[in-house]
């Protein structure tokens, strides 16, 4: 890492420099700075998101729970989104090394570009973390994210659930998988694969189409999504990797009037996917506590930028490197409409964000207070 102190003007400099390069104008750029003590004895940690349309949490949870973390330990921070943009992500990581980012935290947008900035990030002495996404072969410092194989679990765990709370016989299951470029979409699919293959072997479930959607392009999902229902009409389960790509679904089966008859998982527990479970066109979705999952990483970065060297409660093998990486795996949970009022609760999405219109008497309903 970088070590030296610099002037107050030299870090107003600096300051003004990454907020004017790194485009503050468009709403997707956080940077924030401490006390000039503060400052001579941390360095400061740059995060890169990855888009904020295949899933509403990048903005409005991660975001939000990095900056309460950064801000409460007092460091400089520099939030951004690459907007699903290549170029752009690794133009980021250039501003934000050349601004003086001593810790760079990435969600890879897919392992190739995010080994080029973890390369270029660790041949100029700053500390990497891989959030959420683990970049094969990259060779981060940490990692931290949910245990992903387990989300998938839950995910054929509940698509089973529905079924049979359906009564369906030999029904025929759909796969609208994550991105391929994506580790977790392997990931999630090694989990659902392991609960519904065995069933498919059996003869109680006919594996229909299985494909993935690049991206988690939602705009796409409903467009393969469409081809799959005019290919196997009598398609009678989906597992859905996220609640973007669910509700994709969820709209091709309203205009075929299958809606609620077909059960469709999910992922993340946004408000758009609990509000489908509410109305029954959604089964389940997976709650990650975000919170936890950002408290843990920035903790890992607050440390990081003073100069010490944290340790992880665990490691994961990286399969294309072989090297054990320490990692924070954080435990996911199944949410049903049973238990929708566990992610209010927890403070994940509010009562006023979730029971707008005709879902207000359905909160009621499913005793949300």
């Amino acid at each position: 890492m970088r070590k030296g102190i610099l002037s107050l003007t030299a870090a107003a400099a600096a300051l003004a420099l990454g907020l004017t390069a790194c485009g503050g104008d468009s709403g997707q750029t956080t940077t924030s700075t401490s006390s000039a003590s503060a400052s001579a004895k941390t360095g400061k940690i740059g995060v890169i998101l990855p888009d904020s349309k295949s899933s509403a949490r990048w903005e409005t949870a991660d975001r939000k729970y990095l900056e309460e973390a950064f801000k409460a330990a007092g460091v400089q921070y520099d939030i951004q989104n690459a907007q699903n943009d290549k170029t752009a992500f690794q133009t980021i990581a250039d501003q934000m090394i050349t601004n003086g980012a001593t810790v760079l935290m990435i969600v890879n947008l897919d392992s190739g570009t995010g080994k080029t900035v973890i390369d270029k990030a660790k041949s100029q002495g700053v500390a990497t973390i891989d959030y959420d996404r683990l970049t094969l072969g990259g060779g981060a410092a940490y990692y931290v994210s949910f245990d992903n194989t387990k989300v998938g679990t839950l995910q054929g765990e509940g698509l089973s659930k529905c079924l049979t709370d359906k009564k369906a016989s030999k029904p025929i299951v759909a796969y609208l998988n994550g991105s391929p470029t994506d580790n977790n979409a392997t990931l999630f699919k090694s989990g659902y694969d392991g609960v519904l293959k065995p069933k498919f072997d059996a003869g109680e479930y006919v594996k229909g189409p299985d494909q993935a959607v690049p991206d988690w392009d939602n705009t796409q999902a409903g467009t393969i999504f469409e081809q799959m229902l005019t290919q196997q009409p009598k398609i009678a389960g989906v597992l859905a990797a996220n609640d973007g790509l669910g509700n994709a679904a969820i709209t091709v089966l309203k205009k075929n009037n299958l809606n609620g008859k077909v059960p469709v998982t999910g992922q993340d527990a946004t408000v758009q996917g609990l509000q489908n479970i509410l109305s029954g066109d959604q089964c389940m979705t997976v709650y990650k506590a975000v919170k936890k999952e950002a408290d843990a990483a920035a903790k890992l970065a607050v440390a990081l930028a003073k100069g010490e060297k944290p340790t992880a409660s665990g490691s994961v093998k990286d399969p294309e490197s072989g090297q054990d990486v320490p990692s924070e795996l954080l435990e996911p949970q199944a949410i049903y409409l049973d238990n929708v009022k566990d992610v209010v609760a927890d403070g994940y999405v509010t009562k006023e964000e979730l029971c707008t219109g005709d879902f207000a008497a359905k909160c009621t309903e499913a005793g949300i207070q």
